[in-house]
């Protein structure tokens, strides 16, 4: 059996500004089994590399690293010393590619300019996706590296929903509403298969968040705009605000841009208005005690069901609402209190779900399917890497 007869091997990396999860994947045109997959998270020079098998098993010992170069190093020396097989090909998660790379692509020197021509739009993110390229291209040397973005998947909204109320002579430089998360959404699509509902709403929570109206297959409105830190509230940013509030910030605090980034993507959101954490576990945790836990976990909840209620708006109706992303797919408590405030569009959840279900969570009552569904944006990323690759 050759390798191709077997499926090739891809290697997936998604990657943070202080953290990266990896897939070893046996792909081809039917089957994309995972392998190897593993998640790593630094602070100051310190993590923890945790590996786990095709079981799911967890390896015998976690690895101690450092920093993204160091990761990705002590993966490539666990794929060649411990008998797993050499990937072919490594795929990428790109959170934003600006305006010229709206479609998953084979990386050269040109897509690396444009990368970098567009580290504005996100700068952590673009950063971290450059850092792992490079270093990738230094440890699996003359392998085929693929660019996967999540704007992909919302390149096509329509105008009405890409436009920005901005003079339009700032469309042709980018300025747009992209979307992101769409690895997310294209894996849900990817479910459901033949299945798909003329009219979704996907959810995807957690420390980053948005919620995206689906029509007939197709991305038709998103809560995030130009860039990740817009939408809905999230761990530490703050989602839409009114711009007047930054002009304020300029004008009477001289903030500058530096700062008003800090504030917005660092210190906003869940943790700016609890002053407790942008983790909504610890909030749940000291909400009976701490009224500012309380209503960071009401604001957000508040947020998610009147942008529910807008891409419904956008939908003109929804048949299946899908939850998914960390606190999506795993708190129940959330979702009983998003959904408990759409009971006037008829959703109705079971009595008792359990905390971390899986599948159908509505009741047989409820006018919309509401279903828990697991992010796979790893396998995405294989997946279009083996089809760009080879």
């Amino acid at each position: 059996m050759t390798s191709s007869d077997a499926g090739r091997i891809v290697l997936s990396l998604n990657s943070g500004s202080s953290s990266l999860k990896f897939g070893l994947h046996r792909v081809d045109a039917s089957q994309n089994n995972l392998l190897l997959s593993g998640a790593a998270e630094w602070i100051d020079g310190s993590g923890t590399l945790h590996m786990r098998d095709d079981r799911g098993q967890p390896l015998s010992a976690d690895v101690a690293v450092t920093d993204l170069n160091d990761t990705i190093a002590r993966i490539a020396g666990t794929i060649a010393n411990d008998g797993w097989p050499s990937p072919q090909a490594v795929g990428h998660r790109v959170v934003h590619g600006g305006p010229h790379l709206l479609q998953h692509c084979v990386i050269d020197d040109s897509v690396v300019s444009e990368l970098e021509a567009a580290e504005a739009f996100a700068p952590l993110h673009t950063r971290a996706a450059l850092a792992a390229i490079r270093l990738a291209q230094m440890h699996f040397e003359g392998l085929p590296q693929v660019a996967c973005f999540d704007t992909a998947f919302h390149a096509d909204l329509p105008n009405v929903a890409q436009m920005l109320p901005i003079p339009k002579a700032f469309h042709a430089d980018g300025l747009r509403r992209y979307g992101f998360h769409g690895l997310s959404c294209e894996s849900i699509l990817h479910r459901l298969e033949d299945h798909i509902p003329d009219r979704l709403i996907i959810c995807h929570l957690g420390n980053g968040a948005s919620v995206t109206a689906v029509k007939a297959g197709r991305s038709i409105d998103t809560s995030m705009g130009l860039t990740p830190s817009g939408g809905i509230i999230m761990g530490t940013r703050s989602g839409d605000l009114d711009p007047g509030l930054l002009l304020y910030l300029m004008r009477e605090r001289q903030f500058d841009a530096a700062m008003l980034e800090d504030l917005i993507d660092h210190r906003s959101g869940l943790l700016g208005i609890s002053g407790v954490s942008s983790d909504m576990r610890r909030l749940q945790e000291t909400s009976d005690a701490n009224g500012d836990a309380r209503l960071a976990i009401d604001m957000w909840c508040y947020a998610i069901r009147k942008q529910i209620a807008a891409m419904m708006a956008a939908l003109g109706g929804v048949d299946m609402i899908v939850f998914t992303g960390g606190i999506g797919e795993n708190d129940a408590q959330i979702r009983v209190a998003i959904c408990e405030g759409l009971s006037w569009a008829g959703v109705r959840l079971h009595d008792a779900p359990p905390a971390a279900a899986t599948g159908t969570i509505s009741s047989p009552e409820s006018s919309v399917v509401v279903s828990v569904m697991a992010s796979r944006e790893d396998e995405r990323i294989a997946h279009h890497a083996w089809t760009l690759a080879f």
